[in-house]
């Protein structure tokens, strides 16, 4: 039994189902997306290093050239851009469409792991997130609070709000703006750096391990060094600071 003879016989039948269509295809009318382009996610990855101090001419000849070199050779590479600002680093690369946006970020951790002893001591670490097409912040969150400071602010904002922004489901990257972290200020006893024979670059080194241990008493600050392999003339040191 074809279609125009089973309409015929059972009109009833033919007019819900004509009913049914008209109602399928407004419901999908007012659904339809209507895009220039079509929505391709193009894997791009996108590797961010800060350096405190530093020029845009130093940025880019001993931060952004040195990570570029290495990720001209990743597998897959499409399009490398940077952009060197004050204190910034800003590298994008971009892959083919054939390319897994996953590997590419592995891929690209890779590399920078490998020329990270090459970068100067004082960047903070690179970042490298996934970035998608139409990938952009969607959500402005601020803190504030009569009985904590600014401090207080930025280290609930760290511990307890980032990690759980971080694990909601879609979220590709949170940062925090206007943080305020403590600081320390050493003043240095020229005299006795004379008698040891130290230097101010080697003690802030000394100061930079992960050995030396600082704890805070009242408004200041106490730090030494807790491991015994260093020489004595180092474990001797002992330093104040107010914060």
């Amino acid at each position: 039994m074809q279609l125009p003879e089973l309409s015929i016989r059972r009109p009833v039948f033919a007019t819900v189902l004509s009913l049914l269509i008209v109602l399928v295809g407004v419901v999908s009318f007012n659904r339809l997306v209507i895009r220039e382009y079509p929505k391709i996610d193009n894997p791009t990855v996108t590797v961010e290093t800060r350096y405190v101090g530093a020029s845009s001419a130093v940025v880019e000849s001993q931060v952004s050239k040195v990570l570029e070199d290495s990720l001209s050779g990743v597998e897959g590479l499409d399009v490398i851009t940077s952009i060197s600002r004050q204190e910034q680093s800003q590298i994008t690369v971009k892959f083919l469409l054939t390319r897994d946006p996953d590997a590419a970020a592995a891929d690209v951790r890779d590399k920078v792991s490998r020329v990270r002893q090459r970068l100067p001591l004082g960047i903070d670490e690179p970042v490298i997130a996934k970035v998608e097409a139409d990938a952009f912040p969607v959500i402005w969150l601020s803190f504030s609070s009569d009985t904590m400071d600014t401090l207080q602010l930025t280290d609930l904002a760290n511990r307890i709000a980032k990690p759980m922004m971080q694990t909601a489901p879609g979220v590709a990257d949170v940062r925090i703006f206007g943080e305020r972290k403590y600081a320390m200020r050493v003043w240095l006893d020229t005299d006795r750096l004379a008698a040891y024979r130290l230097t101010t670059k080697t003690l802030r080194m000394r100061y930079a391990s992960p050995m030396w241990r600082c704890q805070r008493a009242g408004s200041r600050a106490v730090c030494a060094n807790s491991t015994s392999r260093l020489p004595p003339i180092y474990a001797s040191l002992r330093s104040s600071a107010t914060l």
